[in-house]
């Protein structure tokens, strides 16, 4: 598969982040799929933990500056871009002062999950989706990790449904037991229909924790890949009444020509 342009969007990316199954995975991805002549793109959040000095982070004034609405608050976007270490790789982060200032990823120092979370999370999903508008780059496929990236496939299904940049996208996402302690905010639905998305999926949310997240997710996406070997009954049998295509777990060593395979054979062709 070449001459595709691919978008991952990730909660972790290795080295700006800790060596994980998420951060190793989408770095070995997206490495091999732009070596082979790939146009890839990565979206990421600017968590408070990453240091931008060592990783020389920098602020692209032309692609900042804009607003987002979240919860009927305007809350300022900024875009900063660093490149992946021996390789011609860049990843855009996604900033905010409210938002991703905080030196921690999602939990308070006591350790409890963030109040704003679901906004946090909201922010990031419009944040990337407006950028790439911004870009005038039409995503072929793009795959999403983590669970701050998993309004993404819901907002392209239903805000974006009609924006000719994601007309023709599909979506594939990677679903891991990394579990979240907590929920999201309980009016995370009603923040979510502000943007005037009424699906009644959106009841999946009615207790908004980590496995009811994923199936929402789940849902909106054409394809989905397994980072775990196994997951919980609940989320196994979800997955078989939507019928989704399905890749089986591989372990990251063994996931460049078998991402490629999945790619190109079953979500590129076959959904269409």
């Amino acid at each position: 598969m070449t001459g595709k342009r691919i978008l991952y969007v990730t909660s972790d990316l290795f080295p700006f982040s800790s060596e994980n199954l998420i951060s190793l995975s989408v770095l070995k991805a997206t490495k091999f799929m732009q070596s082979i002549g790939n146009d890839v793109r990565i979206f990421m959040p600017r968590f408070g933990v990453i240091n931008e000095r060592r990783h020389q982070l920098h602020e692209v004034i032309r692609l900042s500056g804009m607003n987002l609405v979240i919860n009927d608050i305007d809350q300022p976007l900024l875009i900063k871009v660093a490149s992946i270490p021996d390789a011609r790789l860049q990843v855009y982060f996604i900033d905010n002062e409210e938002y991703f200032k905080r030196k921690a990823i999602d939990k308070d120092e006591n350790g409890l999950f963030f109040h704003d979370n679901d906004e946090r999370a909201l922010f990031f999903t419009k944040g990337v989706l407006e950028t790439v508008k911004k870009l005038n780059w039409k995503p072929d496929l793009i795959h999403v990790y983590g669970w701050i990236s998993s309004f993404i496939p819901l907002y392209i299904k239903n805000f974006y449904k009609n924006d000719p940049i994601y007309q023709s996208s599909k979506i594939v996402t990677s679903i891991y037991n990394n579990i979240f302690k907590g929920n999201l905010n309980k009016n995370v639905i009603e923040k979510i229909k502000l943007d005037g998305i009424k699906s009644r999926k959106l009841k999946l949310l009615d207790t908004p924790n980590y496995f009811n997240l994923i199936k929402l997710c789940i849902y909106f996406s054409d394809a989905i890949i397994k980072g775990d070997y196994s997951f919980p009954k609940d989320i196994e049998d979800f997955i078989k009444i939507t019928k989704l295509l399905v890749l089986k777990y591989y372990p990251v060593e063994k996931i460049e020509t078998v991402y490629q395979q999945f790619y190109k054979e079953t979500v590129l062709e076959q959904i269409n």
